[in-house]
């Protein structure tokens, strides 16, 4: 009896095994699948990944690696033009089916589209599914059949459809191969960096499915009970931490939304609420994907046309004492110092530093993005853009340029025992938590008796509060009207 012919499956951001709808077309295909990873020389040239997220990439597909190896099989690793090596893959294995899950970055769709063309060109079965989104961002559309631009709609939009199923549960073995292809070693991508700089971020995460997996169930566990309560402060274990996770695909979004019903079927309203809170944030990532897919432009150019013209400050000097936590603003300084040493910032604290870049320093929001993009290890160019458009007030749904945070109230209002900046800017560890977030209010007697000598042993700040504010005012009230 002649075997069928295998298929490849082309993994990018989708490092899992479990609800991972590719896999699951290829195993009802019958025949045997040769799971691929390719390091693509675009992904090489283009530095589309930072360094915290190449670490990040490192690990998970290591551990992928040894997922699929349990099952009898393997993960071949290429690197190169992802046509050419998908078309060499085919010739070495007689593979004449493929399949992949959807990317929608403004890069990604092309070169998918130019693949899926050639290779149906080719007489190859060429599917590709959605595995990485609770819904297509062309299946939400706003009563005129377009894209949604403010989240509130968007989200009770999405409410009106239903989410699809989990894939079905994997078989312990696949079919391989009667001769796997060639493959190169994953070291030889250098995705670790060479002057290993990671001890603080292997500290604080397991990459790969299993951690996904792990966090996941903490978090289930624990901190939903208090989500609403607790998730906007960052002195406090209160969110789940999965967005590296999501972004790496070694855990889908459906799997948490069904995990979350089955948790909260039969329980309390509070836990309910709770659950649908927690959901409800997982809509911002959808809609972040809506956006960068309807108005790919905004990866670079604001949403709002008119805030082009808007006139920053290039400052390189205010840019690295923000980049490396020395703005003489605690809370900003926690985060940026936080995001260094582990590769991760909580959420309302991102909004507090973005808010400081862009409307005290009035830097340029893509500057911002640049630096999140290299040192996070969730950083996702869709929810990386949305945010910092959110923030600089030129994209979906933003904030009004009058929105300015003040960074010392933000300090007190959400870190109010100063546990977190105490952490991460221990050289003020000593202050009284009155003059933590402004310590140059402090009288000279209670600064000495912390040690702390402002511009010696923590700066100054670099503007003054009320200052920056007018004049944020002024620059983007000179805006022409959109």
């Amino acid at each position: 009896m002649t075997q069928k012919a295998p298929t490849l499956v082309w993994f990018r951001q989708d490092l899992r095994l479990h609800d991972h709808p590719a896999l699951q077309w290829a195993i009802e295909q019958g025949g045997p699948i040769v799971p691929v990873y390719i390091w693509s020389t675009e992904e090489q040239a283009t530095g589309s990944l930072g360094s915290a997220s190449k670490w990040w990439l490192h690990q998970s597909l290591d551990a992928l690696r040894t997922s699929l190896e349990q099952r009898g099989s393997r993960l071949i690793f290429r690197s190169g033009d992802p046509l050419q090596e998908l078309n060499h893959l085919a010739k070495e294995t007689g593979a004449r089916q493929l399949v992949w899950h959807r990317l929608y970055e403004p890069y990604a769709v092309r070169r998918d589209t130019e693949i899926k063309q050639w290779g149906l060109a080719q007489g190859w079965t060429v599917h590709s599914l959605n595995g990485s989104l609770l819904h297509e961002p062309w299946e939400i559309q706003t009563a005129q059949g377009k894209p949604f631009q403010v989240f509130t709609p968007f989200w009770k939009a999405c409410q009106q459809k239903s989410v699809q199923p989990l894939a079905r549960a994997l078989p312990k073995s696949f079919k391989t191969p009667v001769r796997w292809p060639g493959s190169v070693s994953l070291s030889s991508f250098k995705l670790e960096p060479a002057i290993d700089w990671s001890a603080g971020i292997k500290a604080c995460w397991q990459p790969g499915e299993a951690g996904a997996q792990q966090l996941f169930r903490a978090f289930i566990n624990g901190a939903i009970e208090r989500y609403q309560e607790d998730r906007n402060r960052p002195d406090l274990a209160g969110t789940s931490r999965l967005s590296p996770h999501l972004h790496f695909g070694e855990i889908s979004p459906r799997q948490i939304v069904n995990a979350l019903l089955h948790h909260a079927a039969g329980q309390s309203l509070h836990r309910q609420k709770q659950a649908d809170a927690f959901v409800r944030e997982l809509y911002w990532r959808e809609f972040a994907y809506h956006l960068i897919y309807h108005f790919p432009h905004t990866v670079h150019q604001p949403l709002r046309a008119h805030y082009q013209s808007f006139k920053w400050n290039r400052n390189p000097g205010h840019l690295k004492a923000w980049q490396r936590g020395r703005t003489g603003y605690p809370i900003v300084d926690a985060g940026m110092r936080e995001l260094w040493h582990t590769g991760w910032m909580h959420n309302r604290v991102r909004m507090i530093v973005a808010s400081f870049l862009v409307k005290h320093l009035r830097l340029p929001w893509q500057d911002g993005a640049k630096w999140f993009w290299d040192t996070l290890v969730d950083a996702d160019l869709a929810n990386n853009t949305l945010g910092w458009q959110w923030t600089a007030g030129c994209g979906a749904d933003a904030a009004p340029y009058f929105r300015i945070f003040n960074p010392t109230l933000q300090g007190k209002k959400f870190d109010p025992d100063g546990h977190y900046t105490r952490q991460w800017v221990p050289e003020l560890a000593q202050l009284p938590t009155h003059f933590l977030f402004e310590p140059w209010s402090a009288p000279e007697a209670v600064l000495n008796q912390a040690g702390v000598k402002l511009g010696q042993t923590y700066p100054e700040p670099l503007v003054d509060h009320a200052q920056a504010r007018a004049e944020a005012l002024a620059a983007f009230a000179a805006l022409p009207k959109g």
